[in-house]
């Protein structure tokens, strides 16, 4: 009787400890966005070397695009031995999304072994730097363009106090930006602040924040993002028109030619909704910048099309492509944000 009981208590602890098992694996595909060998490494360990690949939603949206999530998914795949970040507001510090909150892009980007999702906390961000005494007075709600103008400060915070590259989550990778401490010019002698990358502590990044707060008026849409970092560019260099591809050197940094991010200018943004007899090799470039903000007639990437972009998804983000795009039927726009500029 006694054997025949503890066999028994032998098989339910067997069933149970089966059961806990299979809960685990069930909870991690119920936050994905969070697998048990990735919660052991904080952000400043990630960090540590300066040469991570970050992107920012300054929005409370968990729910992410295709177009971000290709985004994120192609800067993982050309930097495939860096770290590359998501920093999400609507992200809560339990790094858990809402319990209503379904989204099969964070599923998919948490499942890439150098993808990092960490909620973005601006008051901690913006320690120790010009842009906290503006953001602890600052009335949000009265802010016309708070999403860009709040997105526009964190990237200079993040990347002046890390180091990195700072990417808008409609720049599709390609191929690796060969250089340390740069700027990416949209047109000559106009610099963007859609793509940029600096090693940790650059005295430039700290002058564009003094100028930040200094200079302050958001009403004008730009002006505490590109045009801020042209303003202070003008000041450190002597600008002067590309010659052919060639970038230019300022100082201690490079200003990177329109070819490298912007090959497509963005009053010809519809091209990459559009099929092309012979699409543009883009050899020249590291990343394209798709201008998702011009997008306000909602034009969709969709499956079968043949579009530039349909294209660029399949080579450059193959997972989003086959999990996140739909045919002709039900076709998915990219969500204009701040961080798609």
């Amino acid at each position: 009787m006694l054997m025949k009981l503890q066999l028994s208590l032998s098989v339910i602890l067997l069933l149970a400890c089966g059961f806990l098992y299979k809960f685990t694996l069930k909870s991690s595909c119920l936050f994905p966005h969070l697998p048990p060998y990735k919660s052991q490494q904080g952000l400043e360990a990630l960090l540590g070397h300066g040469r991570s690949i970050v992107f920012l939603e300054t929005s409370e949206r968990t729910e992410l695009s295709p177009l971000v999530s290709c985004a994120v998914e192609s800067a993982a795949k050309v930097y495939a031995e860096q770290p590359v970040l998501l920093l999400m507001k609507g992200l809560n510090n339990s790094m858990q999304l809402p319990p209503n909150s379904t989204s099969p892009a964070l599923s998919l980007l948490s499942a890439i072994d150098n993808v990092f999702l960490f909620p973005l906390d601006m008051k901690s961000l913006f320690g120790d730097t010009p842009l906290f005494s503006w953001y602890t007075q600052i009335n949000s709600s009265a802010e016309r363009y708070w999403l860009h103008v709040s997105s526009d400060a964190s990237r200079l915070a993040f990347i002046w106090k890390y180091g990195g590259v700072y990417m808008d989550t409609d720049v599709i990778s390609i191929r690796p930006i060969p250089e340390d401490n740069f700027l990416a010019a949209q047109t000559s002698q106009f610099s963007s602040n859609g793509v940029f990358g600096f090693l940790p502590h650059h005295p430039f990044l700290w002058q564009c924040m003094e100028s930040f707060v200094e200079n302050y008026n958001s009403d004008i849409w730009g002006h505490q993002g590109p045009e801020l970092m042209t303003r202070i560019l003008r000041v450190w260099c002597k600008l002067r028109d590309f010659q052919e591809v060639s970038d230019l050197k300022c100082l201690n940094f490079s200003f990177l030619h329109p070819q490298r991010f912007y090959p497509i200018p963005y009053e010809a943004w519809r091209r990459y909704y559009e099929a092309w007899d012979t699409e543009p090799s883009f050899n020249d470039s590291y990343a394209l910048h798709l201008w998702n903000y011009m997008n306000q007639e909602g034009r969709a990437v969709v499956r079968g099309s043949n579009t530039l972009v349909e294209n660029l998804y399949r080579k450059h983000c193959p997972k989003s492509y086959r999990d996140l795009l739909q045919g002709p039927e039900s076709s998915v726009t990219g969500e204009r944000g701040p961080g798609n500029k």
